[in-house]
């Protein structure tokens, strides 16, 4: 194929002051560089986003550097090789690597990964097979210490990876596997498409912790939290006695500048509770693993995952990403730019 000598881009126009804008973006035309010895040239296929990203859209010290007003903007994407300089990679093989937010990227071939189109679409690298579902695997089952019989419960169970966490849960023994979401359709799909043993809305009337109760009313023993905020406290209310919470996320307070932690953190004490977080590149090690274990159950139909797929290029990727932080998506929120 001809490679253009331009290509889209998005960048950051300026830092949001609580949920971000679309007019925090900008789309730009960048020359497209071809590959140097060791490296790729890759035309994007889709394009992840995830909420770790609002975090780096702030000017704070953190585990990733911050982005830069005016500058491109990264993430997962996986697409096609187009030109090469690397003996390692052709022409037409298929990549997963870290240079999303624009049409075709200029990559380190150590930075890159090959992936086999025939084993699932290429869209699940970004989501099941890939960041998300490490995540939920290598937290439930190393961080979060998971044994068969655990009452599990999940906060953002619709999401990417809180959905893959309850399945695997699931396969794996749990005696109860509850879920939490924010509307009546997602409820229903944990429940009917995910086997979900029971969900709730947390928008519906009352507090958290008054439909957590209902759900487990003799305690849970692992909480996988990517919501923060009033679901830690709840759990942390309802744990049992030397029971885990995995912190994944806290998506409630992301954009909130007045967050506070829970209020009940000292009844971990007492209760020898194991609060830890994690980040899904501190367990690599897992990836041949989990990529068996969860390929197998996906060929097996025995786990299922959704996509929420952008269409219309790079330019829809600030509003999926808006969307993405407002709880638009089922599952995975993706971009489609081929």
């Amino acid at each position: 194929m001809t490679v253009p000598n331009t290509a889209l881009e998005i960048r950051l126009a300026s830092r949001p002051d609580g949920y971000p804008t679309e007019e925090n973006f900008t789309v730009a035309e960048a020359n497209v560089r071809p590959p140097a010895d060791g490296e790729v040239l890759v035309r994007n296929l889709y394009m992840s986003v995830d909420p770790y990203m609002r975090g780096r859209m702030n000017d704070v010290k953190s585990y990733v550097p911050p982005f830069q007003i005016g500058q491109v903007l990264d993430g997962g994407a996986v697409g096609e090789v187009v030109a090469t300089g690397s003996p390692e990679f052709q022409v037409g093989d298929t990549v997963l690597h870290g240079q999303g937010w624009r049409e075709y990227a200029t990559v380190a071939a150590d930075h890159v990964v090959q992936v086999d189109p025939d084993v699932a679409p290429i869209s699940a690298y970004l989501g099941v097979l890939g960041m998300p579902g490490i995540t939920a695997y290598a937290g439930l089952l190393r961080v979060g210490e998971f044994k068969e019989g655990d009452v599990v419960f999940v906060s953002g169970a619709a999401g990417a990876v809180g959905a893959i966490v309850g399945q695997v849960a699931r396969l794996r023994g749990a005696s109860k596997v509850i879920g939490s979401a924010g509307s009546a359709e997602k409820v229903k799909h944990l429940v009917e498409d995910l086997g979900f043993d029971a969900a709730f809305n947390y928008k519906d009337e009352g507090p958290v912790i008054k439909h957590l109760a209902e759900l487990a009313p003799e305690g849970i023993d692992l909480y996988f939290d990517n919501v923060g905020g009033e679901h830690l406290e709840a759990a942390i209310t309802l744990l049992r006695p030397f029971g885990h919470v995995v912190l994944c996320g806290a998506i409630s307070q992301y954009n909130d500048k007045s967050a506070t932690g829970p209020k009940n953190l000292a009844a971990a004490i007492g209760k020898r509770l194991t609060l830890r977080g994690m980040l899904a590149n501190d367990h690599g090690d897992l990836r041949d693993e989990f990529v068996r274990e969860v390929g197998g159950w996906i060929a097996a139909g025995e786990l299922r995952y959704t996509e929420t797929v952008v269409e219309g290029g790079v330019a829809k990727a600030p509003s999926a990403f808006v969307g993405m932080l407002r709880g638009e998506n089922t599952g995975k929120m993706l971009v489609k730019l081929g």
